[in-house]
């Protein structure tokens, strides 16, 4: 087969015949599906069930130290729940501070802090700075752009590369001391499933912001999200590769359980170093007196540590590597030919990136939704939902099951090929 590119308008004409007849039948089969985020499905679920065995009314809520966790206090976590988001984190257990069932929550209100009070070593909280201006790389996670559109920032998009974030760009844009922070997801990149590299890592540490009170935000939401036990991406710690630079104040790093046990119910946590800790709770106690400990307790008595989790991430893989493969299967058979498209095969994390034909992807997005199913917005990879190429798709294959998922992803195919075809007889 010819690729779309090199068709005559009359071949492309025929294609479009017959693609609009393969949609119409695909609409009209009454596929009702939502894959616009990455929800575990209901086998996922019952994976982490035991979690709630792990503390019950006949079960003492004391932890080994001591402390009642039906009562209030401590601010940052029971000692046993530390210990294994360190683990998560990479960090000392004295660097880390153990929240609720939400980073995101926690991201915000790091980042709210930050906005309203003043950093270490420096003289004026952001908001009394001007314009705050923050890197975003691209194609991102939706949400880390809704937080500080919300706030009011200024995002400057940086694209991704093969080995994480372009940092010869963010080296050139933090030379403007009105450049506050930047996003990173450095295991497992939503969407595009992309590892930091040692080398990027390191020099993430090394760089010399104009502002002293920048600040990375990693979000390692995927830190042991795997695939594959063959074949796996390694992060090197991100906070001791910034301790060895002297540079420790410049990063938070934000986990959680949220995909390990349970979304609404799992335990989070931030690592940071002693000064950008001290700020952290400073600010948290005028919040909170402290998070659910009985469900830090629960995690931690029912994974014990690192190895546990590891151990209990071989089952969701499990779970989620047949998907991966339906979704990578199917564009490999649907729409290798057509020389339009590209997508990534990433070995962990929970979302495939693919990119339509420059100018199509919210048609396709569009179309699909008429057909019965909701994929993430065209444009949501970016800030302000704007892709200038208008080509980024997210794709999340892990709430339907593999039957139902095959169908959906041979419909988005039809009506990514339908799209591309619309476009190019429009150019002819």
């Amino acid at each position: 087969m010819k690729k779309y590119t090199e068709m005559s308008a009359e071949e492309l004409k025929d294609q479009k015949s017959a693609l609009a007849i393969e949609y119409e039948k695909m609409k009209a089969s009454g596929l009702k599906l939502d894959m616009s985020r990455g929800k575990p499905d209901a086998n996922q679920l019952g994976i982490s069930r035991g979690i709630l065995d792990a503390v019950d009314s006949k079960t003492l809520t004391v932890t080994e130290s001591g402390i009642e966790c039906a009562n209030y206090a401590p601010l940052d976590g029971i000692p046993e729940a530390k210990r294994l988001m360190a683990g998560l984190l990479m960090t000392e257990e004295d660097e880390v501070f153990v929240g609720g069932n939400s980073s995101l929550n926690l991201m915000h209100d790091v980042i709210t802090f930050c906005l309203m009070f003043c950093l270490p070593g420096c003289e004026k909280p952001w908001i009394k700075q001007g314009e705050v201006k923050f890197i975003c790389p691209v194609p991102g996670y939706d949400r880390h752009f809704a937080v500080t559109e919300h706030l009011g920032f200024t995002m400057l998009p940086v694209p991704m590369k093969s080995d994480g974030p372009d940092l010869d760009a963010a080296e050139e844009l933090v030379k403007d001391p009105s450049v506050k922070g930047m996003w990173c997801v450095p295991k497992y990149s939503n969407p595009q499933g992309i590892t930091c590299s040692d080398g990027v890592i390191k020099r993430f540490a090394a760089m010399k912001p104009a502002a002293c009170d920048f600040r990375f935000f990693f979000d390692n939401a995927y830190a042991v999200h795997d695939l594959y036990d063959d074949k796996k991406d390694e992060l090197i710690p991100i906070l001791a590769e910034f301790k060895k630079q002297g540079r420790e104040n410049n990063a938070f790093i934000f986990s959680s359980t949220s995909k390990i046990t349970f979304p609404g119910g799992g335990v989070s946590a931030i690592g940071a170093a002693k000064e950008n800790m001290d700020f952290i709770k400073k600010h948290m106690s005028k919040m909170t007196i402290g998070y659910d400990k009985i469900n830090q307790l629960r995690h931690a008595r029912y994974f014990k540590d690192m190895n546990g989790i590891k151990q209990h991430m071989k089952k969701h893989a499990a779970a989620m590597r047949p998907k991966f493969d339906t979704v990578i299967n199917t564009f490999q058979s649907e729409l290798s030919d057509t020389g339009i498209v590209s997508w990534n095969k990433p070995l962990g994390g929970y979302f495939i990136s693919f990119d339509a034909m420059p100018g199509t992807a919210k048609r396709a997005v569009a179309m699909c939704k008429a057909a019965g199913l909701t994929i993430t917005a065209a444009g949501a990879t970016h800030p302000y939902g704007n892709d200038p190429e208008d080509k980024t798709i997210r794709i999340a294959p892990s709430l339907p099951g593999v039957e139902e998922l095959e169908k959906a992803v041979k419909l988005f195919c039809v009506a990514v090929k339908l799209a591309a075809v619309e476009k190019l007889l429009g150019n002819k």
